[in-house]
């Protein structure tokens, strides 16, 4: 296989049509690293706005049980991406997120802002700050909204931009308008970091935390009252993925897909999953009849008890 054969596939399909399976070809063949970056830091951003990180906050997930709701929200939107809305393991996992969502008071205006990161976020790695091997193409860029479009309308978010620039409009405008310090946002900041920070060896947790700190950009960093990252950090940070960038560009191709629950990272279910039954359970969302759970007293919620992770043996686990 040749190093732009995924490109001539991409290219192949219809950007409409074929969303999907273009999107999917981007995040597990062509741009796997980056694409995965891309998303964290577009659902780290969402706790800027002071609404969604005091509500992230309140609900104690992000604070108490970080690695586990970390690993659920990747593993429940890769379920989406591998396997579409039809019935089986992908509408499972569209359900399973809508059940939770639905369980807060939560405006479509932030609907859309979360949505327009999802869109925004892998061009901007990509494309605008130059971490990918090779640009994202218009027709790229368009399949990968068109995907995001579709998801969104099977959240039941309204008033859906149709064109990446509109998404884009709305992200910035957004961002102007609403990111500002909130105590809640700060804390799940400070936890989410402190996950990353602690997938490294011990001795290297100090320069990696500044690492990181150094991709984040000035808006962010001021939201959040962090203390702005040196030139050299900068300097630094940019100069390491784009030097990466350039080696991953002669690499050969990835033949096999990447699936993020072989990621060392996810650690929360070694056994294997039911994307019917990971996640949290808040008052008032349906618990399935056979799965034993334990209450939080913080807040109601229900998670799944250890072990509960995959459905009694002999029924139907979607496996």
């Amino acid at each position: 296989m040749k190093r732009f054969d995924w490109y001539t596939e991409i290219h192949r399909l219809d950007a409409e049509a074929d969303c999907r399976r273009i999107t999917e070809i981007l995040t597990t063949h062509e741009f796997p690293w980056d694409i995965e970056q891309a998303l964290s830091l577009a659902l780290y951003r969402t706790y800027a706005v002071p609404s969604i990180g005091q509500l992230l906050a309140e609900t104690r997930e992000f604070l108490d049980r970080t690695q586990r709701r970390s690993d659920d929200t990747a593993l429940i939107l890769t379920e989406i991406m591998r396997h579409g809305f039809e019935p089986g393991r992908g509408r499972d996992a569209l359900r399973r997120m809508n059940q939770m969502h639905r369980s807060y008071d939560i405006s479509n205006d932030d609907y859309l802002y979360v949505l327009s990161t999802f869109v925004v976020m892998p061009v901007r790695w990509i494309n605008d700050l130059g971490y990918g091997w090779r640009r994202l193409t218009e027709h790229e860029i368009t399949a990968n909204t068109n995907y995001y479009r579709l998801l969104g309308k099977h959240m039941g978010i309204k008033e859906i931009p149709e064109t990446y620039d509109e998404f884009y409009e709305l992200f910035d405008s957004y961002e102007i308008a609403h990111f500002g310090y909130s105590e809640g946002g700060r804390a799940v900041s400070d936890a989410t970091l402190r996950l990353m920070v602690d997938t490294v060896p011990r001795w290297q947790q100090p320069v990696f935390r500044k690492f990181t700190m150094a991709l984040l950009d000035d808006r962010l960093i001021q939201a959040f009252r962090y203390d702005p990252p040196s030139r050299f950090w900068r300097t630094a940070a940019h100069l390491a993925m784009w030097l990466r960038a350039k080696i991953v560009r002669f690499m050969p191709p990835r033949v096999e897909p990447y699936r993020i629950e072989n990621n060392p990272k996810i650690k929360s279910y070694p056994n294997g999953y039911d994307p019917r039954r990971i996640g949290t359970f808040p008052k008032g969302c349906p618990v399935p009849h056979d799965m034993v759970t334990i209450e939080i007293p913080e807040t109601g919620a229900r998670i799944p008890a250890p072990g509960q992770e995959l459905a009694p043996q002999g029924q139907d686990a979607r496996a």
